[in-house]
């Protein structure tokens, strides 16, 4: 086997033994496997930003999902358990964060910045359309004229 198709192999087997399976996970009911699955997908991964739980390869998340089954073994409720993690993480690893003080920037943040850009978008049309291109003077026209006489003459020698 080539050195190259070796080191591809010995990469490629490196990277799918560091992976994370949700079936390492055993519960004593299935509602315990039902609240553990739904709240993965109901959180994100901290590092990942726009990954769930469930979804992550990381690190953090698959100590995020330790803790996650661990607390649904104790018997948290699905509830308790987010509360745990919003203390320890912040808003941010809801993928629904609640409307409050704290989080108006996470909601309204996008509208605001669409509102600004197209307040100046207007802005700059308005202005543009007020502005209107300047008289040519005299020299300016008697060198435009040149140039177009110019030009079609190129163009009638070519025919």
């Amino acid at each position: 086997m080539p050195i190259p198709a070796l080191c591809l192999t010995l990469l490629m087997a490196w990277t799918t033994a560091g992976a994370y399976t949700l079936e390492q996970f055993q519960f004593d009911n299935e509602q315990q496997e039902t609240d553990f699955r739904n709240l993965l997908e109901e959180l994100r991964c901290v590092v990942c930003q726009n990954e769930t739980l469930a979804g992550s390869q990381a690190d953090v998340a698959q100590i995020m999902r330790e803790e996650v089954y661990r607390l649904v073994k104790d018997g948290s409720a699905p509830v308790q358990v987010k509360e745990h993690l919003v203390t320890r993480y912040g808003d941010f690893v809801l993928y629904n964060p609640p409307l409050k003080p704290s989080t108006y920037l996470l909601w309204f943040g996008p509208f605001i910045l669409v509102g600004v850009a197209g307040f100046h978008l207007v802005r700059v049309l308005l202005r543009k359309k007020k502005s209107r291109d300047s008289e040519l003077s005299d020299q300016e026209r008697a060198r435009l004229d040149a140039l177009l006489a110019t030009q079609t003459d190129r163009q009638d020698s070519k025919k």
